[in-house]
């Protein structure tokens, strides 16, 4: 699955016959920034020098043809903006403007010895990015084109940085647009805040919903073999710290059912699923529905994230901190500890395990609280350090994403057999509380290590749709 984003430089045609090995340097330039961009594991569709407002068309039809995510507009020199809004017009994608000297200062200095006005004038045009900026930003904002600007020199890692969360973000959104999102069962009853439409999630994120069924599961557990429950056994034993008062029966049941899940997920070729159901006392899919945490953690792990109570917003977010790298972490709020100044969050499955702090255990629950039944559980807490937290949210005006930034603070947790961590902010536990809630979220979010606001933010300019940041 390739992410292709577009590269084009600018400049004036004009020039190229008064300044002697102006436009080659120019070039050389463009090389290095589309050979940079293609180290971040992108395809780079490099579409040359648009000098004039005929090229301007002629590379505007191809990078459309090519299907880009992005475009990167280097200002390789002064420009018209006459070449550059037909292309902006034409793909309907963001811009990304770069404004990228050759060098971080002139050598003033020698440039000012050569007393030759001439050649000085050349040179000034191959370091004069700035100069076109402004015009094109001004002529952006009265056509309404979506556009950022990153501003530094060609060996400026900060500017980099920027190209790098550009490219990601669209790898990202290339992902979420391939993805198949499986839902299994229905909603949790009465919990009104899960449910959603699936038409506008598929709209935005440009995913197929495969809505499945739980005979298709229990024909699989049914054709387990006892070497392939086996295998997963031991897969428990290498990826969770086994509860030794877990009884046999059940990490034999939790096995089974992820034997199912995994051939589930193969055959329908998901890359994320939303889950819950009840059913009546005793019945097969309660046997199946009660052993799923486990195999569903595992997946979790494997960047295949599974929300439970049919939270399919959830398993959005989910999946796009697993595309980002960051994990994501099946999360509700817990509880707030007031002198310590932190939110606990956490659940009872599945958990990211990928992502823990120290290693993940798999312990036996008495009954699921909420829930039918009892089984095995996870208990871990999120790796101390920055984190994320992301919601897709369903507002009055369509999908948002919702984002804070904090850290997994060490301390005192619930060895309940649940997921749960320690949660500090910048704005503090009560603010943090009252303004993530004003949003609207479920009471569900994802949880990922590391802090990629910023890259959020770039994912949500590529699919349209707003990121409220809350801290």
């Amino acid at each position: 699955m390739h992410t292709k984003v577009g590269l084009f430089g600018i400049g004036l045609d004009t020039y190229w016959g008064q300044f002697d090995g102006l436009l080659e340097n120019l070039k050389k330039y463009q090389l290095q920034i589309g050979t940079r961009i293609t180290g971040f594991g992108v395809e780079v569709i490099d579409a040359g020098m648009v000098d004039n407002p005929v090229k301007a068309r002629e590379v505007a039809d191809y990078l459309k043809s090519q299907d880009v995510e992005i475009v990167f507009l280097y200002v390789s020199t002064y420009a018209l903006s006459s070449t550059v809004l037909p292309i902006a017009q034409r793909l309907k994608i963001p811009v990304i403007i770069l404004n990228l000297q050759p060098v971080a200062e002139l050598d003033y200095a020698a440039f000012n010895s050569l007393n030759d006005r001439g050649k000085m004038t050349g040179i000034w045009l191959e370091h004069c990015q700035a100069c076109s900026v402004p015009e094109i930003a001004s002529v952006f904002n009265r056509s309404e084109i979506q556009y950022d600007i990153i501003t530094g020199f060609l060996q400026d890692e900060e500017a980099w940085n920027e190209i790098s969360g550009w490219t990601e973000a669209a790898r990202v959104a290339t992902a979420m647009r391939n993805n198949r999102l499986g839902v299994l069962g229905h909603y949790y009853g009465g919990m009104l805040d899960v449910y959603t439409d699936l038409t506008k999630q598929s709209a935005v994120f440009g995913n197929h919903i495969e809505l499945l069924e739980m005979c298709e599961l229990k024909k699989y557990r049914d054709e387990a073999t006892d070497s392939e429950v086996q295998i997963k056994i031991n897969e428990f034993g290498l990826a969770f710290d086994v509860a030794p008062e877990c009884e046999p029966i059940e990490i034999e049941r939790a096995a089974r059912t992820s034997v199912a899940l995994d051939k589930l997920v193969e055959k329908r070729n998901l890359g994320s699923m939303a889950y819950y159901y009840e059913g009546e006392s005793g019945n097969d899919y309660e046997n199946i529905v009660t052993s799923v945490i486990a195999g569903n953690t595992l997946l979790t792990g494997k960047n295949v994230p599974i929300a439970g109570e049919c939270e399919v917003k959830n398993a959005q977010a989910m999946k796009i901190m697993a595309e980002f790298g960051a994990g994501g972490s099946y999360s509700e709020f817990y509880l707030m500890d007031f002198k310590d100044n932190v939110v606990m969050l956490g659940h009872d499955g599945p958990a990211h395990f990928a992502i823990a702090e120290g290693r993940v255990k798999l312990v036996p629950l008495p009954i699921y609280h909420g829930k039918p039944g009892k089984g095995l559980s996870i208990q871990m807490s999120v790796k101390h350090g920055p984190v994320t937290l992301l919601s897709v949210v369903e507002g009055k005006e369509g999908l948002f994403l919702l984002v804070a930034q904090g850290e997994s603070v060490p301390g005192p947790v619930l060895e309940i057999g649940n997921t749960n961590s320690r949660y500090r902010f910048s704005i503090g536990a009560k603010k943090f509380m009252n303004d993530w809630s004003k949003q609207g979220p479920a009471h569900h979010c994802a949880i990922g290590v590391g802090h990629i606001a910023a890259k959020i933010g770039k994912l949500g300019q590529i699919l349209g749709i707003d990121v409220v940041l809350v801290c």
